[in-house]
C-alpha cells in the first residue's frame, strides 16, 4: 500500500511540474534552423519580435509573406523560393521557412542562446554565425520547415539555384545562381567551415 502511494505522489508531482512548465513557457521561435540546436523567446522585453525577423515555431511563413523574414530576403533568393513552391505544390508538398532574414539583434540573441545551450562559443559557432557574418543577416539565407518540404528541396532546389550549404543544417538553404547551370556546390560540414564566417 505504501509503495503504490509513494509511486502515485512521484506521477503526480511529474505531472504538475511538466503542466506547470507548459503553461508557463514563452512562445519559443526555432534555432533558425527547423530541426533546432537553440530557442528564443518573443515578446516585450528586448526580445526578438516580427520586425526583427523572428517566426513563431508552430507558425512558419509562406514564401510570398510580407513578414519581414521574407520581405527583406534578397530577390533573387526570393523569386527561387517562389518558384521552387509552385513545382513543389505540384507534387503536394508546401514550402515555407522557420527563419529566413534576421536583424543584428536577433542574430546576437541566437548567438548568445547557443553559446549558453552548447557552454562554449566554439561549439555555438557550428550552428549560428555571428551578426557580422551570418547570411540571415544579409537576406542571403532561409531554413526550410518540415521534413516534406527540406526533402523535396534537398532532391530539386539545384534546379532553382536552392543549395544546401552545411551538412549539419538540413534546412539552412541558399541561393546559387552556378547551380541553374549545374549542380550545388559541395556542402561544408558546419559553417566553421565556411570562409565566409571567418571575416
Amino acid at each position: 500500500m505504501f509503495i503504490v502511494r509513494r509511486r502515485r505522489a512521484t506521477a503526480l508531482a511529474i505531472i504538475s511540474a511538466a503542466l506547470l512548465a507548459a503553461c508557463s513557457a514563452a512562445p519559443v521561435l526555432p534555432r533558425p534552423g527547423g530541426g533546432s540546436a537553440v530557442a528564443v523567446a518573443v515578446g516585450s522585453g528586448g526580445q526578438a519580435t516580427a520586425e526583427d525577423g523572428a517566426i513563431p515555431l508552430d507558425r512558419p511563413l509562406g514564401v510570398d509573406s510580407q513578414e519581414p523574414a521574407i520581405a527583406r530576403l534578397r530577390a533573387d533568393l526570393r523569386d527561387a523560393l517562389r518558384e521552387a513552391s509552385i513545382y513543389a505544390a505540384a507534387d503536394g508538398v508546401t514550402l515555407s521557412v522557420s527563419s529566413g532574414w534576421r536583424s543584428q539583434k536577433f542574430q546576437s540573441q541566437l548567438l548568445a542562446d547557443a553559446t549558453r545551450k552548447y557552454h562554449s562559443q566554439e561549439e555555438a559557432a557550428r550552428w549560428v554565425a555571428t551578426p557580422e557574418t551570418s547570411p540571415h543577416v544579409s537576406g542571403d539565407a532561409v531554413d526550410i520547415a518540415g521534413e516534406d518540404a527540406m526533402s523535396w528541396l534537398s532532391q530539386h532546389g539545384a534546379r532553382f539555384g536552392l543549395c544546401q550549404i552545411y551538412s549539419n543544417e538540413r534546412w539552412h538553404y541558399e541561393y546559387r545562381a552556378a547551380a541553374l547551370r549545374g549542380a550545388c556546390p559541395l556542402m561544408y560540414q558546419d559553417p566553421t567551415e565556411d570562409p565566409r564566417m571567418k571575416r
